[in-house]
């Protein structure tokens, strides 16, 4: 079974996506000769209107009548889609608990080789298990796209000003590092449809489980476990590492700094291979950036993204096969391999 969770920004186009991957779901079964069935789980279903986030109270038994809905239509035969801001980080986080505890109770996790995993949480389950999948797709759309939709709006369907504000204001943004916002598809408001290639990539996380391997942003702080002969005397060896230097984190703030400036001013929204000069004449780094332009909060993200996870690295001690470089240089271009990465999705 599998569930595909969406978060946005109020007004965002969330509907209008969901209705689409349903009709790709089911489109996919027939063809298929599938027996699961695709479920599509919005507030509309549920009777919950957009006053319901007028105030704290109301929006905590919206939630919770949504929580309930989804834990009552998780099952092994059904694919579930959630039409829903889901905007707070800690609501996800319990959908994917819920969801974990259908039967099978880990999420997704990419297989590195034939018998070496990811731990996630406490537990890891091994590649010929049919774990639940839980996926998320982010709609990224401006919030002034969504002030413009929300005025088209009429009725209960429509949220007031200060909550839409409130809401753009609390909008906490998924992010792939962590196991409950992974796998992580984004849509952008301005493609009128999904393109084929994205779907493709859902359906095989939905229907296969197929996901990408740990990216380069998070590669320093994942846990691995060898399996020698079989997973019934699997042993693990952990590997740490010496302890990161006592400038790795102004390294980490001012190398990332660095690179996104010289991003923005390279730009030209044609796309092609940049040079970008570091602070230190020994050395440059090539990027090869989309044929598009990109702007600050988007590159602003995705830093804050990968500072996050190298911080774990620096706080909690490295642990993987090998040193972490933690000079300019070696941040600097784990940053720039993150950044292709994201990038090219």
């Amino acid at each position: 079974m599998s569930i595909v969770v969406l978060s946005g920004l109020p007004a965002s186009g969330k509907s209008s996506r969901a209705a689409q991957l349903k009709l790709f779901f089911d489109s996919k079964q027939r063809q298929a000769g599938g027996s699961k069935d695709v479920v599509l789980l919005s507030e509309d279903s549920l009777h919950i209107t957009r006053s319901a986030y007028d105030n704290s109270a109301a929006e905590k038994t919206a939630r919770a009548a949504l929580l309930s809905a989804i834990t009552r239509l998780l099952s092994q035969n059904t694919i579930l889609i959630v039409d829903a801001p889901n905007y707070i980080k800690g609501f996800r986080y319990q959908i994917y608990c819920a969801a974990r505890e259908v039967k099978v109770r880990v999420a997704t996790y990419p297989t590195l080789r034939d018998y070496q995993s990811i731990i996630c949480a406490d537990f890891f389950y091994p590649p010929s298990l049919n774990v639940l999948i839980v996926d998320l797709v982010y709609i990224l759309t401006s919030q002034e796209q969504c002030r413009q939709w929300n005025n088209l709006r009429t009725g209960d369907d429509r949220y007031s000003y200060e909550t839409l504000e409130n809401l753009f204001l609390r909008y906490e943004e998924p992010s792939s590092m962590v196991r409950w916002d992974s796998p992580l598809f984004t849509l952008v408001w301005t493609d009128e449809s999904i393109s084929q290639s994205t779907l493709d990539s859902l359906w095989d996380a939905v229907d296969k489980g197929q996901v990408k391997n740990p990216n380069s942003g998070t590669v320093a702080v994942s846990f691995q476990v060898f399996f020698q002969s079989s997973l019934s005397t699997a042993s693990s060896e952990y590997k740490q590492t010496t302890k990161a230097p006592t400038d790795a984190l102004a390294t980490l703030e001012k190398t990332t700094l660095i690179i996104m400036q010289q991003m923005i001013s390279s730009q030209d929204g044609l796309g092609g291979t940049v040079t970008l000069n570091m602070s230190s004449p020994s050395f440059s780094l090539k990027l090869a950036l989309p044929p598009r332009s990109l702007t600050l909060p988007e590159l602003s993200r995705l830093k804050r993204q990968f500072v996050t996870a190298q911080k774990k690295a620096i706080t909690l001690g490295t642990i993987e096969r090998g040193n972490v470089d933690w000079s300019q240089e070696g941040v600097g271009q784990r940053f720039v391999s993150f950044l292709e990465e994201q990038l090219q999705r």
